[in-house]
């Protein structure tokens, strides 16, 4: 009897170890949750890249990744948005040429069912763009705007967008670098014009993926509310010239290591 006692409290003692081991992991996700959400946002993004990073971290399987990222994305990207717009950053002439195309493009993707181990190699790949955008020099800003090309300005829109809906981005990363790079616009602009974007090829490639079924995690509406609550802080910070350099190294340094996890795993 008293062997089967003591056996009985081994037991509860190693599932109450499991249960607090299963409850700090989920704690520690939500955390982290709030700080993607609230840096990305803070730069105009809606951080699908860094949700995908991070539930690669914490080994969710693809097909639930993509549905999740997406939907988070749609959350915190509005709100980014209006932030920027209210702020007068937006540029609609800036914007259109790559949506009109991307929006389509980003549905089609959503649409495509690619392999484990393919998803993972390119979306190992596009964190790096991640990454250059957070540890972009903003000190050349002042420089003078260049025109934008319209036609070069399409053919961006339609394969961004189209990446977008297949990986589960908004496209976001490999836009705001673009820009940038060909001096279209200053900070501010891009990141006004990077959050709608996200916002329209997150809808679009989220619509395609429902199209086809969709696996969501059981907890979405409270990753949902924590991402909201970080976008808001986030982009209300952002759009007032909050500068968070420091922050952004750490996280750039994260994704880094989510690349290497994903091409190695």
């Amino acid at each position: 009897m008293i062997v089967i006692l003591k056996d009985t409290y081994k037991t509860v003692l190693n599932f109450n170890s499991r249960w607090m081991m299963y409850e700090s992991y989920y704690i520690l996700f939500y955390i982290l949750l709030f700080v993607v959400a609230f840096l990305y946002s803070s730069v105009g993004h809606g951080g699908a890249s860094g949700y995908l990073a991070l539930m690669a971290f914490f080994s969710f399987a693809p097909e639930t990744m993509r549905a999740t990222a997406l939907l988070l994305n749609i959350f915190v990207s509005a709100i980014s948005f209006i932030q920027y717009y209210k702020g007068g950053h937006f540029r609609w002439q800036l914007f259109w040429p790559f949506a009109i195309v991307s929006i389509p493009a980003a549905f089609i993707g959503g649409q495509v069912e690619i392999d484990s181990e393919v998803y993972k190699r390119i979306l190992s790949i596009l964190l790096l763009f991640s990454v250059v955008r957070l540890l972009w020099d903003h000190s050349n800003e002042k420089q003078l705007i260049t025109k934008q090309n319209l036609f070069l300005s399409m053919v961006l829109g339609l394969m961004i967008g189209f990446l977008s809906g297949m990986i589960g981005i908004g496209g976001g990363i490999i836009l705001s670098p673009i820009i940038l790079l060909l001096h279209w616009a200053n900070m501010k602009q891009t990141a006004a014009v990077s959050a709608l974007f996200i916002f329209v090829n997150s809808i679009s490639g989220f619509t395609g993926l429902f199209s086809k079924g969709i696996n969501f995690s059981t907890d979405m509406a409270l990753m949902c509310i924590i991402a909201l609550m970080g976008g808001l802080t986030g982009s209300y910070l952002g759009a007032k010239k909050f500068n968070n350099i420091n922050l952004k190294q750490i996280l750039a340094l994260v994704l880094i290591l989510a690349c290497i996890k994903l091409w190695f795993t």
